[in-house]
């Protein structure tokens, strides 16, 4: 693999993930682009002891444009896009609407029991391909390798940065769950802080630990795999299934049978286990109902100064879809009270998905 960094006109950091060492990244960006925009204030909430991101430039970012004006396509003549090169594999960059970022700005204090502090982090876009009509199911096993390398290039680099607690890599799909652009890609948030889904698994998973001296995650994965009915593909490294109290129509968690804090741990047959289980899987969701599904996915990973021999790195997905023509939306008790009712039974959903043929 070759890593090539650059920069964008605005001075944003740029990366190319190349399978070939001869790949030629020399093409520069000679776009005339507004500053960057300084980063999203952080405001506390005291009442669930949560911080909230206040990001008002994120209006202004870019709508479902059509494909000739896709901005993570390569660059061709009269058209220059995020990615300067005619051609690429795979492509990291700093999002040019980011909901944290190092750029610092004027903060003042809110008043109340809210304290207001900068939104220091980094957010990038990952390109897992050129290709702008192709989806994550579509991907080579050598692509999604090259794609799980630039994840790891990027957990790593991120989690060394000042300020630095999370980072999440993931990917939002459909115009269903609310997406800007429809090219291939997914995106990665460097949190200033440890978020309110790992806090709570890592505080069970502190509980469980002292209760048994095990680790709660490779508890859940032993017992989904003894019980066998979610289950819905697995191999020697990996396995796929549906979880027993499963908050969404069609959710799926993919665990390593090892456990690993981040991706980073994950040894190179587990790596390139990883692209065949879940490009299956994903081909798999869009069988299902015969359209493409759209789905939320990804990677939980271990917190950079907390609970790191708690964590188990593993993938989450979901989708809103919960029959053909109809999708589940949070209602009152999702929104209002974080109180799910799931329509559709685990054990069901991966009976179909199991029944799904794929190539």
């Amino acid at each position: 693999m070759k890593r090539t960094i650059t920069h964008l006109a605005d001075g944003r950091e740029l990366l190319y993930f190349d399978r070939r060492d001869d790949a030629d990244r020399s093409t520069i960006d000679e776009r005339e682009l507004p500053p960057r925009p300084a980063a999203s204030e952080l405001r506390y909430d005291p009442l669930t002891e949560e911080w909230i991101a206040v990001a008002g430039h994120r209006q202004g970012r870019t709508f479902l444009p059509p494909a000739s004006e896709c901005p993570l396509c390569p660059s061709t003549p009269g058209h220059s896009t995020e990615i300067p090169s005619p051609a690429y594999d795979v492509v990291v960059f700093e999002n040019r609407f980011p909901s944290f970022s190092a750029q610092l700005g004027e903060y003042s204090q809110v008043g109340g029991l809210s304290e207001v502090r900068p939104g220091i982090g980094r957010c990038e876009v990952v390109c897992f391909t050129s290709d702008h009509d192709s989806s994550f199911s579509e991907l080579s096993a050598d692509q999604v390798e090259l794609v799980m390398e630039a994840w790891i290039d990027r957990t790593a680099e991120l989690s060394a940065m000042p300020g630095v607690e999370q980072v999440f890599c993931f990917e939002n799909r459909g115009a269903e769950i609310g997406i800007t652009l429809t090219h291939p890609h997914g995106q990665i948030y460097a949190y200033p802080y440890v978020t309110p889904r790992t806090k709570l698994s890592l505080g069970a998973a502190e509980r469980h630990r002292e209760r048994t001296g095990r680790n709660l995650f490779a508890d859940v994965l032993a017992a989904e795999r003894e019980a066998g009915v979610r289950v819905i593909a697995s191999n020697e490294h990996w396995t796929a299934f549906v979880p027993a109290a499963a908050r969404w129509p069609v959710e799926i968690h993919i665990y390593p049978h090892r456990q690993v804090p981040d991706l980073g741990g994950l040894e190179a047959a587990e790596r390139a286990a990883f692209g065949p289980l879940y490009t299956d899987v994903l081909r798999r969701l869009d069988g299902l109902f015969g359209v493409a599904m759209p789905y939320v996915a990804g990677w939980h990973q271990a917190p950079v100064n907390a609970g790191r021999d708690l964590s188990y790195a593993h993938l989450e997905l979901f989708s809103v879809r919960r029959a053909p023509g109809k999708l589940k939306y949070l209602a009152g008790s999702e929104s209002g009270m974080g109180a799910f009712v799931n329509d559709v039974l685990p054990e069901e959903t991966a009976h179909l998905l199991r029944s799904v043929v794929t190539n």
